[in-house]
């Protein structure tokens, strides 16, 4: 596994990480405790070193099992987690809070479930309208000081906020959704992060599984699965934009590699600074994903990608209206 660092912070990661969120949220039935702990264990043993997971997966399950599948590495992998929300005693969400005292709160609660004394890379997982942004900042940045956390990251943050808390706190890095299904950091994001020297860290970098190929416009999902909701996996989205994955498609068998390693390694070879996140459930993905660091894509393959990109358009918003409206930036 190659190694990538994260901006300017210093912060040396594996070139792919591994989202957690999936083996105990968003579907219908969590991911066999063993199962998770042996599927975290096994990237490590891929030479993963970034693993993602935040209080609000579960609520708090997710941590729990994180924390505990890598105990046995203590110093040897990089946490990140991330606060931004109120919940009530049987763990509802009430809604966003990241006031500077319940961002400690948060973090109190995080530090014993992930069972560690420090959190590698904290996020504010959504931007927080009523406080301001350098409240925030500043917040992280007494942690830090207190030996609470090591660096600080905003996730799906705009650019002038981005640029604002950064002037009270450096911000290491930003994680918001990045792929050939959804290329809007590319206009002001990606110019903003390659400027103030802060690496960014995509989250569904294969578009929510469609990108792999594996998903059509027959494909059925699980009750509590998110995408029942996402307006661009209704079914005739879906049909519309099968011409990306046709792309992809071409290039892989072209390669001898699969979809989503083709969608992966162009991934990485936008910027040395992108560290992408892909989550699985299961280990043949896993190794699958792990050898996109192996892919090589020439200038004239990225040239090619970017042309025929450029003419397609993806159809159907990434959210529903609700979540869109929370998604503050």
């Amino acid at each position: 596994m190659h190694k990538r660092t994260l901006g300017h912070s210093g912060l040396e990661v594996s070139a792919l990480g591994l989202g957690c969120m999936g083996m105990s949220y968003g579907r219908d039935v969590p991911l066999d405790k063993a199962e998770a702990i042996d599927l975290i264990h096994q990237a490590v043993e891929q030479g993963v070193t970034l693993f993602d997971t935040a209080e609000v997966y579960g609520p708090f399950t997710n941590e729990t099992l994180v924390g505990e599948a890598l105990a046995p590495f203590k110093g040897q992998v990089v946490i990140a987690t991330k606060f931004a929300n109120e919940f009530d005693e049987q763990g509802k969400v009430l809604g966003l809070n990241s006031r500077p005292e319940h961002i400690k709160e948060a973090v109190e609660g995080s530090l014993k479930r992930l069972r560690v004394d420090t959190i590698d890379l904290l996020y504010q997982h959504r931007v927080d309208p009523n406080v301001p942004i350098e409240d925030v900042a500043g917040a992280v940045k007494e942690l830090i000081q207190a030996g609470k956390v090591k660096y600080f990251g905003l996730s799906e943050a705009g650019a002038q906020t981005i640029r604002r808390a950064h002037a009270v706190q450096p911000v290491t890095a930003l994680q918001s959704e990045y792929s050939l299904f959804y290329r809007e950091p590319e206009q002001e994001i990606l110019p903003t992060l390659e400027e103030l020297g802060i690496g960014f860290v995509p989250f569904s970098p294969l578009g929510k599984g469609f990108l792999t190929g594996a998903i059509t416009d027959k494909t059925t999902f699980d009750q509590a699965d998110l995408r029942n909701r996402i307006p661009r996996f209704s079914a005739e989205n879906r049909r519309a934009n099968q011409v990306i994955v046709d792309l992809l498609s071409e290039i892989a068998q072209r390669k001898g590699a699969t979809n989503g390693q083709i969608a992966l390694a162009w991934l990485l070879a936008q910027k040395p600074w992108i560290v992408p996140i892909p989550g699985t459930r299961r280990l043949e993905r896993l190794t699958e994903n792990n050898g996109a660091v192996n892919v090589e894509l020439t200038p004239e393959d990225l040239a090619e990608i970017k042309r025929a990109a450029a003419g397609i358009t993806v159809q159907g918003a990434r959210y529903p209206e609700e979540l869109e409206q929370q998604t503050g930036r």
